[in-house]
């Protein structure tokens, strides 16, 4: 059962670090989000949530299922940087053309004028060639990839105890 406890923290962790560097990244740094970069924050969300019970509860309950769904919630996240990183290094066309949230009350026009212009398919930042959607891809499928295999490897412990 450690092992599956290990790997909530994990499924905590992993996406509360990258969701965290997200938005440090946009409030401290001026690094906007693009509509795909908005697409990978909510599953990062959703893995968090997921993780909780069995993190707050610990072994009176059985988290096995919310580990389990908070890897492949933080899977879905890294398939959708895979595809945006795609996307920013044109080896395929994106989905939708990028979008800016607009408030939907006061002046649009002043709106559009002051609203950052971000563009999915232009990487804002990269370290060694790889974008920050390319980071999200490799971080979270072998994050998610990790949790999977460490709650099997707890799942085997328990059944020969």
């Amino acid at each position: 059962m450690k092992t599956i406890r290990k790997a909530n923290w994990l499924a905590f962790l992993l996406p509360t670090g990258l969701l965290g560097g997200a938005l440090i990244s946009q409030y401290a740094f001026g690094l906007y989000p693009c509509e795909m970069c908005m697409w990978q924050r909510w599953p990062h969300l959703a893995a968090i949530i997921l993780a909780l019970p069995g993190l707050m509860l610990g072994p009176k309950i059985r988290a096995t299922p919310f580990v389990v769904a908070a890897a492949l919630a933080i899977l879905t996240s890294g398939l959708i940087g895979g595809f945006h990183a795609g996307v920013e290094y044109g080896w395929w066309q994106g989905l939708t053309s990028c979008a800016t949230n607009l408030p939907a009350e006061g002046d649009l026009l002043a709106s559009i004028m002051n609203a950052p212009l971000v563009r999915c398919d232009v990487a804002p930042w990269s370290l060694f060639g790889i974008s920050l959607a390319g980071y999200n891809f490799l971080l979270s499928v072998s994050g998610a990839i990790l949790i999977l295999v460490m709650v099997t490897m707890g799942r085997k412990d328990a059944e020969h105890v």
